[in-house]
């Protein structure tokens, strides 16, 4: 795809005049314009916009309605030269019926109508128009042009495929909507006239959100703003776009000025993420009814250079009283499994490696809450720091620190006699810092762990995370193996923020804050070659894979949405802007796919772990891929 999948949208609101439509058509072309110089591709305007919504038992009278038409032909031969399709509410003169229609338009063509399927009880506009599903005919004519008309009709203009409702269909207790995404529609465009009142706008937005949610679509809604009567209400401008339930843009309410709100929305994301949902599959779709009519819409496709909407650069970290929530949930999370695990293993006991460093600490914290609840001593927790050729003083001193404030059992045992036998052994000479120096330190550890647990009836509990298992960042049968990988699933980028919230919301205990925000801020470092002249940590994990504020990035948009390294360097561009260079980017994901695809064969036997999130690594249903996949396609898209 030429933008990735990206199709620039917006939401209009213009100022009207009630019964006026060459004034507010005039407003609308306006509108337009602007819309086209700012690459947006498909725009909706408010329920009834020609006329405005208030015009009463004016909607009766030919004047208006003739007008109305001639305002429309007008806008169509004005527009003959914009790019963009616009959809725009008219009343539509059908035999004997009247209609509150949304007329799609696009380079002085109408392309369809879609006349409003449900009328809102309790108001008049039944004393006017009919709904859209008492009307039976296919076709109408209007300013001049024989169009189709239904409420079954989608519209394709490029790789964008839209619906369209009107206002109160939202709120129908099956909405057309709900219809027209299983039939293939990416975005749907609402033109409605909500009238403001007290606590409503938040309602509105929940139901926008959830729709938007329920369908895996774009939802872009317009409401009346200034201009509209005010005889029995008011109207706020309300614009929002909203995409699979998360906002992108929304406009100010109670403005006087005319509006234009826009967003790309990402037709890519919402089509992969249909791709694993049943509900989405051509089968299911056709069982719901007749297919819709798709009208072609010929509309060439314009490049995007940048994006308006937010990228995150931290996809896994909220902020603020989100990212409270967040940690609080994921700890809870880590704390059931472990103590469902427990449980069934019939352990007495816990053994976990500590090494001063944020996996560790993060494990071992979780293991302390599963205890307390469990209501077993914190002395039946093992504790072992294991000191080796690269250990610290500085990481060192937190282990023994953390392990003694929080109460459990301590236990040195240092690796260095074991190692240097071990390589005596197998004839490696020890001076040679190889993956055989290092590896052989993580096994050594493992397996104190496993027959320590042994020893007490225990369980061992691993301390490795997502980033990690993502890039094969473990030893194999060394520190990649446990009884329970307790951290599984969370990512690195989190695991500093979960240390973080425990630090200051679970522990009263200055000391052990103090330990904990000192591990939150020491340099991830496995500690396998020797510290350097000032025994400070010499082997620097970011240094040799990359910055995991990167990886998780990489790896939060390639497993949660399935996208290729093209569209994902495309984002990263966006995300990290003035902070990373293009090609420091672009080194660290080709570094990133390359590790991803070759370490595969180690998560095809990782432990049980427990799933806290969207992005999971488990080949026991979260992500399965042979482990002899070849990566080159991929690498392929970064050339």
């Amino acid at each position: 795809m030429k933008n990735f999948g990206f199709v620039k949208v917006a939401a209009a609101v213009p100022t009207v005049k009630v019964a006026d439509p060459a004034f507010n058509a005039q407003q609308i072309l306006t509108q337009l314009k602007q819309a086209a110089k700012s690459g947006v591709r498909c725009v909706v305007f408010p329920q009834l916009s020609m006329t405005g919504y208030t015009c009463a038992d004016l909607f009766l009278k030919s004047t208006l309605l003739n007008a109305a038409e001639e305002a429309l032909a007008d806008l169509l031969q004005k527009t003959k030269t914009l790019d963009v399709v616009f959809i725009v509410g008219i009343p539509v003169r059908a035999d004997a019926v009247l209609l509150n229609a949304a007329a799609v338009c696009y380079k002085g063509q109408i392309c369809g109508v879609v006349p409003k399927t449900y009328l809102p009880s309790g108001k008049d506009e039944g004393r006017w128009f009919v709904r859209g599903l008492a009307f039976s005919a296919e076709e109408i004519t209007l300013c001049g042009q024989i169009v189709p008309v239904g409420t079954d009709l989608l519209f394709k203009a490029g790789p964008l495929c839209f619906g369209v409702e009107i206002g109160e269909d939202l709120w129908a207790t099956l909405p057309p909507s709900s219809e027209a995404v299983l039939q293939g529609a990416h975005v749907i465009f609402n033109l409605s006239a909500s009238n403001a009142l007290v606590a409503k706008h938040a309602y509105v937005r929940q139901v926008v959100a959830q729709q938007s949610a329920r369908g895996l679509c774009a939802y872009v809604y317009a409401s009346c703003g200034f201009g509209e009567s005010t005889t029995d209400g008011a109207f706020d401008a309300n614009a929002l776009i909203f995409e699979d339930g998360k906002e992108l843009a929304c406009s100010k309410r109670f403005t006087l000025e005319p509006q234009l709100v826009c967003a790309e929305v990402d037709v890519q994301r919402l089509q992969n993420e249909r791709m694993g949902n049943p509900a989405f599959r051509t089968d299911s779709a056709l069982e719901t009814s007749a297919p819709y009519g798709v009208i072609e819409i010929n509309q060439p496709e314009i490049e995007i250079k940048k994006l308006t909407r937010r990228i995150d650069p931290l996809p896994f970290v909220p902020t603020g009283k989100e990212l409270d929530e967040h940690c609080e949930e994921i700890f809870n999370i880590q704390v059931a499994g472990l103590a469902t695990r427990l449980l069934a293993a019939h352990a007495k006991a816990a053994v976990i490696g500590i090494s001063g460093g944020l996996d560790s600490t993060l494990a071992l914290l979780a293991t302390v809450r599963t205890f307390d609840k469990l209501k077993w001593p914190r002395k039946q927790i093992v504790g072992i720091t294991m000191p080796g050729f690269g250990t610290t003083d500085r990481t060192y001193k937190n282990a023994l620190a953390l392990m003694k404030q929080l109460g459990i059992t301590v236990r040195e045992i240092s690796i260095k006699k074991a190692c240097e036998q071990h390589f005596k052994d197998i004839g490696h000479n020890s001076k040679q810092h190889d993956a055989t120096y290092e590896n052989a330190q993580a096994r050594e550890r493992t397996q104190i762990l496993m027959d320590v647990a042994n020893q007490i009836g225990g369980l061992v509990v691993g301390t490795g995370d997502l980033s990690e298992t993502a890039l094969g960042w473990c030893t194999y049968n060394g520190d990649h193996m446990s009884m329970y990988g307790v951290n599984a699933d969370v990512p690195k980028t989190l695991v500093k923020s979960l240390v973080l919230w425990v630090a200051a919301h679970e522990t009263t205990d200055k000391k052990t804050q103090k330990v904990l925000v000192d591990v939150a801020n020491t340099p991830i470092s496995p500690e396998l070659l020797p510290a350097d002249k000032k025994g400070r940590i010499a082997q620097k994990t970011e240094d040799l894979v990359g910055p995991y504020v990167l990886h998780d990035f990489f790896l939060y948009y390639f497993v949660r949405y399935g996208f290729g390294p093209g569209k994902i360097f495309f984002l990263a561009k966006h995300a990290f802007a003035g902070q990373f260079k293009e090609p420091e980017i672009k080194k660290w994901l080709t570094v990133f796919v390359r590790r991803f695809f070759s370490q595969q064969f180690k998560r095809s036997c990782m432990p049980d772990g427990p799933k806290v999130g969207s992005v999971g690594l488990s080949p026991r249903g979260d992500f399965k891929m042979p482990s002899d996949a070849s990566a080159n396609a991929w690498l392929n898209e970064l050339q």
